[in-house]
């Protein structure tokens, strides 16, 4: 018969000082036999017992370990719940797959399975409109990404797809889980795959709060929009041990892939934010101005009565002069409705602005040259950024204004080496392709190929409107005078004096207001205080246009 059977267990004498802890038997009074204490009663299962232990567990879940928490809040980061409570509209959330855990093996692993596998992932609403989202947990495993980490973000992302929501995702993660090798990998494949399929049909919003390294950073450059905090974020695929490791270059993770490095250099942050809370309100923000999707219309805004409003301030803003430089966000303060815009890339590029924005109630986006920087020449940062908000616009049925100022492209052997003439094509082929309403407005000089690119009749834009101060031609008059009339100029007596004459005639001859106009390229000349009101009418005129593009798979876009 068994020692379970006989409920006893013999003990040897003299029995060792440690039996009497760590759920040992204590010593028998006679120092031979023991009996076991009684073994509580079972508990009998229950509706109410089950509800009880499901209610622990969550609570145990959403609390998560006090001591993780606390360190990140040391970190000045948010967890992923608090995150989402910021996000979401207050009570909207509700969570998917919480009681996930990973099924991985080897290197200890199995030793750790906490619930949610390091992310949060659910749906909620902003604004009262539907979106899904993920916000990966930095306090279990780094928020590292493994194969149940990565299917929570599947799951997600395919309801997004599939009910036509916005997709946003909440990064904050060391990168791929190493103890789980190419499953990580693999996980990461499926996001980008996603990403793909999901591009020009939902919305997607990264946002990054923390680390976001390896593979993780191409869901963040797939995206269509990307929000980084300072201080906080970095986001790289090689870190700064192996930089240092490969090219002897010591740099820290804010000066190899912080938010102003991003923000102001790469490119690759259209938004950044000095903490988390109006990070966060700023992606609400943008949510309010989107469609849900591919087939629905950005939500509009009741009527301001734009098409009567007069602005008397455009007429004093812009120099007549064309050399002499102004703030362009001034005009478009004065463009739309209650000077209310969400400025992107606002410190890469910035001789080009691209604002998304309401005119008459209705969301608009907004291309226009800023004279204050570069005269608001085209280079290759502008051309790219310009490109792919206009692309963006056009995918989600978003008219497009764009404000003309431009004297050309930037020349230099710098510009033409790193391919102006590839990355100017991007801007050609994006307006070219875009089938939204396309209002142009021509405030002053309008040079060469530039002037094309920037949605010209010529190029398809739909209204074309011009200031009296426009100047449409294919070089200024001072460049053109110089180029026709080289020995002419070289052989007179005063060639300063015969210089201004040709200005003056080549003026009046090829660049006069209503020139463009004669020829069709411009259909109104307009005073600059009706410019809010002109756009307006045009964007009413415009509402209903349909236009089919060509029956292809897809063009080949001169990346």
């Amino acid at each position: 018969m068994s020692t379970s059977e006989l409920d006893f267990i013999l003990v040897p004498l003299p029995a060792p000082a440690e039996e009497g802890v760590n759920g040992r038997p204590d010593e028998h009074p006679n120092g031979r036999l023991h009996a076991k204490p009684p073994a509580p009663p079972p508990q009998i299962r229950s509706m109410s017992l089950l509800r009880e232990q499901r209610e622990r567990l969550r609570e145990e879940v959403v609390a998560g370990r006090r001591q993780a928490v606390d360190r990140q809040h040391t970190l000045g980061k948010r967890t992923a719940r608090e995150r989402i409570d910021l996000l979401l509209d207050e009570g909207s959330f509700t969570e998917i797959d919480m009681y996930r855990r990973h099924q991985a093996h080897g290197l200890r692993i199995e030793e750790q399975r906490p619930h949610t596998d390091g992310v949060v992932t659910g749906s909620g609403t902003i604004h009262g409109r539907r979106v899904f989202v993920y916000a990966q947990d930095f306090t279990l495993f780094g928020g590292s990404l493994g194969e149940a980490h990565a299917s929570k973000i599947h799951k997600v992302m395919d309801l997004a797809i599939s009910t036509g929501s916005p997709f946003i995702g909440l990064n904050d993660s060391g990168g791929a889980r190493i103890q789980e090798g190419v499953m990580s990998l693999n996980g990461y494949g499926g996001i980008f795959q996603r990403n793909v399929q999901a591009s020009g049909v939902i919305p997607q919003i990264s946002v990054v709060l923390g680390p976001c390294a390896g593979g993780a950073a191409y869901s963040t450059a797939l995206a269509d929009f990307t929000f980084m905090v300072r201080d906080t974020a970095q986001m790289y695929l090689t870190g700064p041990d192996v930089v240092e490791a490969v090219s002897g270059q010591r740099v820290t993770h804010a000066e190899l892939g912080g938010a102003e490095v991003h923000g102001g250099r790469s490119g690759v942050a259209t938004f950044v934010h000095d903490d988390e809370e109006s990070c966060l309100e700023d992606v609400r923000y943008l949510v309010s101005m989107l469609p849900s999707n591919n087939l629905d219309l950005p939500p509009s805004a009741p009527s301001c009565d734009a098409a009567t409003d007069v602005r008397p301030r455009l007429a004093e803003i812009v120099p007549v002069e064309p050399n002499k430089p102004y703030d362009m966000r001034q005009v478009v303060a004065e463009l739309v409705d209650d000077g209310d815009f969400l400025e992107l890339h606002e410190n890469w590029a910035p001789n080009v602005i691209c604002v998304l924005a309401r005119i008459d109630g209705d969301v608009v986006g907004v291309v226009g040259n800023q004279p204050m920087v570069l005269a608001g020449v085209l280079d290759v940062a502008a051309s790219q950024k310009a490109a792919r908000f206009v692309r963006f616009c056009d995918a989600f049925s978003i008219p497009l204004v764009t404000l003309v100022d431009v004297p050309g492209f930037l020349p230099g052997t710098d510009q033409e080496y790193a391919g102006i003439i590839r990355h100017g094509a991007k801007l050609l082929y994006a307006y070219c392709e875009a089938t939204v309403p396309r209002i142009q407005v021509i405030l002053r000089k309008a040079y060469g190929g530039a002037y094309i690119v920037m949605d010209s009749r010529s190029i398809g834009t739909d209204l074309s409107l011009a200031w009296p101060t426009n100047e449409i031609a294919v070089m200024g008059a001072e460049g053109a005078v110089n180029v026709i009339f080289r020995r002419e100029l070289a052989a007179a007596a005063d060639p300063a004096e015969l210089r201004s004459e040709l200005v003056a005639e080549y003026s009046e001859q090829l660049v006069h207001p209503h020139y463009a106009a004669e020829r069709g390229l411009v259909d109104d000349v307009i005073d600059p205080v009706q410019t809010r009101s002109a756009v307006a009418r045009g964007l009413a005129m415009l509402r209903d246009k349909r236009k089919q593009p060509p029956q292809r798979k897809h063009g080949n876009v001169p990346l």
